[in-house]
């Protein structure tokens, strides 16, 4: 087994009384809060406390059966989401019901904050889902600018586990939420089950500077984990990276949690980045074992081309051709899927192992 040092002296260390005090009473600047602040200050010092045992997962139970270390006290939170994916796995499997596509619009738009209209995206992510569902399929539709609008919702970013090693990242993450840095309402748990009930996946998204918008970048990330994550945290004690570090030397499986589902991706833009952020999607994809829809699956194109941003929405309604192009991604992709899950498209890779897995 190779030598390493596990390297460490980054962290900034605890913060003061005094700093968490201020972060903790920011939450509460408004003086509709003022005739509470007595109660406040009982909650700041629970929250204090907590913070100082490091407190991220307050409720744990054993294991049980079907773990590496059964007696291990894991996270109630984690194992509620493993056995909710696990649930999500075996319906997914069952071939009796109705295809599933998940359509993911990736802008942080929409006209309940700050912008005060709806996104583009958000328009051809409902033609592809009205589409899917006259074939026949059942569609969801994930919105990620509810993380712009709404109270508490979060996709908390990803700390980079894998990098240490990848039996460290946890499927699903272990990472949140973190009651002791107050690391809560983490959206992903939701986002996992959709991921794993989908027979097919359709990113819609617009190109913000030459690159997928946060929300949707913060979603990829935290996907990790469905490329080579480990399923069993108690085989790493949580988050030893010494244990991480051996197993993954040992030799290291990387499981792929989602693939043979289906993909199709439509970027928008309205200057420049399209093709990039088309191409980086549709590889991120196909790194994880999705299946490409073909080349009707994948657009980038342009709304607008250097037009003003106030008649935006109106130069889509015109671009008819467009509105077109995404029904026949939506249609490919259905289709792809419902050969993948007869077994008349089979991945070409199948029987063949990687001589460099990672």
């Amino acid at each position: 087994m190779a030598l390493y040092t596990i390297r460490k002296g980054q962290g900034s260390g605890k913060l003061s009384r005094a700093e968490f005090g201020r972060r903790f009473q920011a939450r509460f600047f408004d003086p509709a809060f003022e005739t509470e602040r007595a109660a406040i200050a009982r909650l700041e010092a629970i929250a204090w406390e907590a913070y100082c045992d490091g407190r991220k997962a307050p409720s744990t139970v054993e294991a049980g059966p079907g773990f590496a270390d059964p007696s291990y006290e894991l996270s109630t939170e984690w194992l509620h989401t493993k056995r909710r994916l696990e649930v999500a796995q075996k319906v997914h499997d069952d071939r009796t019901l109705r295809s599933r596509v998940l359509v993911v619009t990736g802008s942080s738009r929409n006209d309940d904050t700050c912008p005060a209209e709806i996104a583009k995206s958000w328009r051809l992510s409902r033609i592809a889902l009205e589409t899917l569902e006259a074939a026949g399929a059942e569609g969801d539709l994930l919105d990620l600018s509810a993380l712009t609008s709404e109270y508490g919702r979060h996709i908390h970013p990803c700390k980079g586990c894998v990098s240490t090693a990848m039996p460290l990242c946890h499927w699903p993450c272990s990472c949140y939420p973190n009651h002791a840095l107050d690391q809560v309402n983490d959206a992903m748990a939701d986002i996992y089950e959709r991921w794993v009930l989908a027979h097919g996946v359709m990113i819609v998204t617009p190109v913000y500077w030459y690159m997928a918008p946060s929300p949707l970048k913060l979603m990829i990330d935290r996907l990790v984990c469905a490329d080579g994550g480990n399923a069993d945290p108690t085989s790493t004690q949580g988050k030893d990276p010494k244990k991480a570090k051996d197993i993954e030397l040992a030799g290291w499986s990387y499981p792929q949690h989602l693939s043979g589902r289906a993909f199709s991706v439509v970027v928008h833009g309205d200057v420049a980045g399209i093709e990039g952020v088309r191409r980086a999607l549709s590889d991120w994809l196909e790194w994880m074992g999705f299946v490409d829809a073909g080349p009707f699956a994948k657009l980038d194109r342009y709304i607008g081309y250097y037009e003003p941003y106030a008649t935006s929405h109106d130069t889509l309604d015109r671009d008819t051709a467009l509105l077109e192009e995404v029904r026949n991604a939506a249609k490919v992709l259905l289709r792809t899927v419902d050969g993948v899950r007869s077994g008349e498209i089979k991945k070409p890779e199948r029987g063949l192992s990687r001589p460099r897995p990672k």
